[in-house]
């Protein structure tokens, strides 16, 4: 009595399910999907409007800081009319003052 040879399989013979789930529609798979996608809508939409919100304080921010320099040109324009009115000249102790140090800004807190 001979002994039956064995048939060797290969990855090409293992079989899958594959085929058979793109085949078929699963509702609840296809109801899933849409509530994640719903959840992903609603999350981006809050970081649009939190990104917007920052974009306005920014810009809020930039008026104001313009408006600050503005003031403070107008303040300097007064002090150097008023310096140039009395006999001192214009550029006299400011320049002292405004010029930067040598080494950089210096902060004291």
């Amino acid at each position: 009595m001979t002994i039956p040879r064995r048939t060797l399989r290969n990855l090409q013979d293992i079989r899958t399910n594959s085929r058979t789930s793109v085949e078929t529609f699963e509702p609840h798979k296809a109801f899933m999907r849409l509530t994640c996608l719903e959840m992903e809508k609603t999350r981006r939409q809050k970081e649009r409007e939190s990104a917007l919100e920052r974009v306005r304080n920014i810009d809020s921010r930039f008026r104001e800081i313009e408006a600050e320099k503005a003031e403070i040109l107008r303040a300097l324009e007064k002090s150097d009319a008023i310096q140039t009115l009395s006999g001192h000249s214009a550029k006299g102790e400011t320049d002292h003052v405004l010029q930067p140090s040598e080494d950089g800004f210096r902060f004291k807190y």
